[in-house]
Parts: structure tokens; C-alpha cells; sequence
């Protein structure tokens, strides 16, 4: 990309912020443009042709990330409002359920706070143990590190795949095959790493993938949760309401959709959904 393709470069701006959020190409602007005034629709509700070229156009982001980060189906792929959202849900729509008192969660203090935050609640909540994994002299996080401070113990190895701290790019397929012998769920906040170095969900041995898509020129408000479709079928929603539901009754009986569906309860994003297949295509 050049700096013509930012529409708000053509003031005297020099941006050097893109840790924090990047800027948004005309291509993803126009997409979403396109469908805010010539198909605006809510998806999965309505049989009426902008509707469906809506639900179209939606799920069809779903196959774009499928084929980015190298997942198994597209199923595995939930929206979300963000990398903060996607570790929340990771935490306690699945971990709250498949960890109990004494097992370890591993971390580094060079993590992001979503990556941190969830899991001190969820300590308090249950009585899990975080231990912070020794950096290197030059803060990095090896994998060596890694391996000699295992134990019994551990669960849940937790880490950015770079790190928005101190930059260093993890060893994520290494760490990934460590954690696929150890029998340890492996969870990658790639909200630097997504945009910036090829992922590979299935070969690097990836069990929860989170990144945003502010993060790689999308628009802001909207993200990825990938997961490994037999956990995902174990992972409990969050958010209830309109559209994850098959059916409720009056005798409180339910049946939810199946996923990814399920995990995506109200109007989702769509505008920005799309916006951010244009900006990962």
C-alpha cells in the first residue's frame, strides 16, 4: 500500500501510531460505504434481496479469515467486537469451565491487559495460579524459557504472538507443538501479529486465536475469535438475545443455533464485518 491509499493523508499528517490503531484505506472505507447506502440490512432475519445480499457479504468474511490465518472451516471463525472481547469469551466462556483450583495459567508481563485482566478475575473467581514466564535480558520471550518452566500444573500457555510492549515476535509454532505434546491449551493474542507475519492456526498448533481489526487498516469495533471447532462446541456464549436462538418456550426450554452463530446473540457489526474482509483481502 502507498500513502495515496489513506484518504486522511492528504493532510499534513505524520502517523506514527499504528500500534495503537491503524489508518483506513479507501478500499475498506468504500466497501463499507457501499453497503450503508446501497444495501443497509440486517442479516440473518429477512428473505427481501438486500437482506441477502447482506447475509452474503457477511458470511462471506467468515471463508476471507478462514483462508488468512489458515483455519479448518469457516465455523471456526466468530465475530466479535474485538481482541478484549475475544480473550473475555476465551476466558470465561471456555477456560472458567475446563480449569479448576491449582492449575496454572502461563503469561508473560510483556502481555497486552486483555491478555492479563481476564485471567486475574478468573484466578479470583476459581483459584487458578498465573505464573509470569522469566524474559530474556533483552525483555523477549523465548521458547526455551518457556519449556524449562513448565510443571505438572500447567494448563494454559497465553501469550501474544508479538508483543505490543516490547515488539519481539514470538516462536508461536514452537510453542504451539510444545503445547499440542503437553496436552496444554494454547491461546494467541494476535492482535500485533495477525496484521503483520503469516499465521497458520492449524500448523503452529493454535487452540484460541484473538485479533482485532483496527489493528490491520479495518475499522474499529469488530474482530476475530478463531477456535478449534471441538472446543468451540464445548464454549459456553456470553451474551444472550436475538438471533443465536433456535427456539425458546414459555416452559424456559431453548435450543441455540449452531456455531458460530450461537456466540453472536443481536445485530452484529456488519458494516464493519465487511469492512474488515475488504481490508484482509
Amino acid at each position: 500500500m502507498n500513502r495515496e491509499d489513506f484518504p486522511i493523508l492528504k493532510q499534513k499528517l505524520i502517523y506514527f501510531d499504528n500500534g495503537a490503531t491503524t489508518l483506513k484505506p479507501q478500499c475498506v472505507i468504500d466497501s463499507m460505504n457501499e453497503y450503508l447506502m446501497e444495501y443497509s440490512s440486517n442479516i440473518h432475519r429477512g428473505e427481501y434481496d438486500i437482506a441477502i445480499q447482506s447475509d452474503e457479504e457477511y458470511e462471506k468474511v467468515r471463508e476471507i479469515v478462514k483462508k488468512f490465518i489458515h483455519c479448518s472451516r469457516k465455523e471456526e471463525v466468530i465475530f466479535t467486537s474485538g481482541t478484549t472481547s475475544s480473550m473475555n469469551m476465551i476466558v470465561f466462556g471456555f477456560m472458567r469451565y475446563h480449569l479448576k483450583k491449582g492449575d496454572e495459567v502461563l503469561l508473560s508481563k510483556s502481555e497486552h491487559a486483555s491478555n492479563i485482566l481476564p485471567w486475574m478475575i478468573l484466578a479470583e473467581k476459581i483459584g487458578i495460579k498465573i505464573r509470569y514466564i522469566p524474559l530474556e535480558e533483552d525483555y523477549s520471550l523465548s521458547s526455551n524459557a518457556i519449556s524449562s518452566f513448565l510443571t505438572s500444573r500447567t494448563r494454559v500457555i497465553s501469550i501474544a504472538g508479538i508483543s505490543n510492549v516490547i515488539g519481539d515476535i514470538r516462536d508461536i509454532s514452537s510453542i504451539g507443538k510444545l503445547c499440542h505434546e503437553k496436552n496444554i491449551y494454547f491461546v494467541v493474542d494476535g492482535a500485533q501479529s495477525v496484521p503483520h507475519i503469516p499465521v497458520d492456526f492449524i500448523s503452529s498448533y493454535i487452540d484460541f486465536l484473538a485479533f482485532s481489526a483496527h489493528k490491520l487498516c479495518g475499522p474499529t469495533g469488530v474482530g476475530c475469535l478463531v477456535g478449534r471447532y471441538d472446543l468451540l462446541k464445548e464454549m459456553k456464549p456470553l451474551f444472550y438475545g436475538g438471533g443465536m436462538n433456535q427456539f425458546f418456550e414459555e416452559d424456559s426450554s431453548y435450543e441455540w443455533k449452531d456455531i458460530p452463530t450461537r456466540f453472536e446473540a443481536g445485530t452484529p457489526p456488519i458494516c464493519e464485518v465487511i469492512g474488515m474482509g475488504k481490508a484482509i483481502s
